[in-house]
């Protein structure tokens, strides 16, 4: 029988609040250049399974930016049918066309997507009010609330503090994913906006700094293969187990930092594939990692540290 999640915690503003906790930024699974839509299914039903707060599909890790619009429907649906009800689903609907990022979030949100995500435009640069623009316009359109995600190292742009606040203001986004890796912006994001915008880290090595100033979790690449620890640490943060959390902080923190090596999802696919979660393809530009000796190790050494520490 089905555990349907519920939205029963609000942020102060009232706005709902998705999730808390750890969330998975989903890869997305390819056979022969096309999506594996039966694997998707099998590695949903993995991260549900190990208690995973929530699942963020189609997004940079899932390699949206060679998702055809198609294949981000096919993908969405696969993700929101095999949840099934247990756990929210973000659909990734960012992108620097805001007509088409309407689009997908009236569109994934028909599917059953609990909430949509938007990254800050790239290539076509835009002003601050530009910025603000396009967030509220796909926020004003999406049927589900939306979390705006900030990512400066892969869009030469960042959000700032100024515009952070105008869109704490509206009504459907309720948060924001923070990856810039600036702590000192993401306190200043909750102490002036943490009352209608929750803080989810998307910097896998700065989880519990993030959780420390006041964020609500994490959107995780780690937990593609360590769903069950990365939940776990969070929930210990939560809980008051500080020391349990940072243990496994530290236990994850070289995996975090191999996955990272190289561009993202080329490592992390490289592990799943390792792992036997899916076939490590990717496609291009980007091209398989060959040289994963490293990355082999520091899997292996954290499994041996989290049985060690069951």
């Amino acid at each position: 029988m089905s555990r349907e999640y519920t939205y029963e915690e609000k942020l102060p503003s009232g706005k709902r609040i998705i999730f808390r906790g750890a969330a998975t930024a989903l890869v997305t699974p390819f056979c022969d250049g096309a999506v594996d839509i039966d694997c998707m299914k099998t590695l949903v039903r993995r991260q549900v399974d190990a208690g995973i707060s929530a699942l963020a599909s189609t997004g940079t890790t899932g390699e949206s930016a060679t998702l055809t619009h198609d294949e981000v429907l096919a993908v969405t649906e696969a993700v929101v049918e095999e949840a099934d009800r247990r756990v929210p689903v973000i659909a990734c609907v960012g992108g620097n066309d805001t007509a088409k990022c309407v689009r997908l979030a009236k569109e994934t949100s028909a599917l059953g997507a609990d909430a949509v995500m938007a990254v800050t435009p790239y290539y076509n640069k835009t002003t601050k009010e530009g910025l603000y623009a396009h967030f509220a316009a796909i926020a004003d359109a999406s049927p589900v609330p939306m979390l705006v995600y900030n990512v400066p190292a892969r869009t030469a742009m960042t959000i700032p503090l100024d515009v952070y606040q105008r869109l704490a203001h509206h009504p459907n986004i309720v948060g924001v994913k923070e990856a810039s890796a600036d702590l000192a912006l993401a306190a200043d994001i909750i102490s002036a906006c943490g009352d209608s915008l929750a803080l989810y880290s998307g910097c896998d090595e700065l989880t519990l700094p993030t959780l420390a100033l006041g964020g609500l979790g994490i959107i995780s690449v780690t937990s593609n293969l360590f769903p069950r620890e990365v939940g776990a640490m969070c929930r210990a943060w939560f809980t008051g187990d500080h020391a349990y959390a940072l243990q496994m902080q530290k236990i994850l923190h070289p995996v975090t930092r191999t996955l990272f090596s190289k561009p993202n999802p080329i490592p992390v696919k490289a592990a799943c594939g390792l792992c036997g979660l899916c076939s490590s393809e990717v496609r291009l530009p980007l091209v398989r990692d060959t040289d994963t000796d490293a990355l082999r190790d520091v899997i292996e050494a954290a499994k041996a540290a989290f049985s060690a520490n069951a």
